[in-house]
């Protein structure tokens, strides 16, 4: 990583029994956290600092937090960026990269907006597709859509 760490790179928190809580911590949000005592930099970058600690990348809670294990293994809310994060912007028709999302089965032939019914796409594929099931269009997805776990968004590039 290069000397230069831009303010809106993404910030790792830690419970702190070491669980990944979040990995999406805003700057602000971690600078709050470590006034108030409530977090330490428990990983940061070298050379940079944010008053006097390490320009955080990875934070750890002081006292342990207990989050219920339905909203801790809830399935995370569906979005254009979370099915992206989820394929890898790769398109699950040709592999290439991805930058637009696709319903598998069309909206206006009653597909949901659900994790299983979309899935990333390229602009080129997505116009072919068009209005048509990926049978209809003869183009057979390389992997099929899946719920994703809350965290498992968080580390995908």
């Amino acid at each position: 990583m290069t000397a230069a760490v831009a303010t809106h790179d993404p910030i790792t928190l830690l419970n702190a029994s070491h669980e990944l809580l979040s990995n999406d911590v805003t700057l602000k949000r971690a600078a709050r956290l470590l006034v108030k005592g409530k977090a330490v930099v428990h990983e940061g970058h070298d050379g940079r600092f944010l008053r006097h600690w390490p320009w955080p990348k990875v934070l750890i809670l002081v006292k342990y937090v207990k989050i219920a294990a339905d909203v801790l293994y809830r399935p995370p809310t569906v979005s254009r960026k979370g099915v992206l994060r989820r394929d890898g912007h790769r398109c699950a028709y040709c592999g290439r990269q991805a930058n637009t999302i696709d319903h598998v089965v069309p909206r206006s032939r009653g597909g949901a907006m659900s994790w299983k019914n979309l899935v990333a796409a390229c602009r080129t594929c997505n116009g072919a597709k068009g209005n048509r099931t990926p049978d209809e269009a003869r183009m057979p997805l390389l992997r099929q859509p899946y719920t994703p776990k809350r965290f498992q968004l968080n580390f995908a590039g």
